[in-house]
């Protein structure tokens, strides 16, 4: 039962760090905008930096429960 559970969380963690790095690359673009205001842009650059932590957890997280699966 663990390995189905473990298996569930892998996928679910993948899914999750995949729409975390969608977000940091929209969010980087428009950091990048000339034709956006300061306050957009920095609140974007935030953003990214945030979506990027996310990232690397849900990964992370997605790599512990894939090997947790295959024992």
């Amino acid at each position: 039962m663990d390995k189905v559970q473990n298996a569930a969380n892998y996928v679910s963690d993948t899914i999750k760090g995949a729409a975390n790095t969608a977000s940091k690359e929209a969010n980087k673009e428009v950091a990048k905008d000339n034709s956006a205001s300061a306050s957009t842009r920095l609140s974007a650059a935030k953003d990214a930096v945030g979506d990027k932590v996310d990232e690397k957890k849900h990964n992370t997280s997605a790599d512990v429960n894939k090997e947790a699966a295959k024992h």
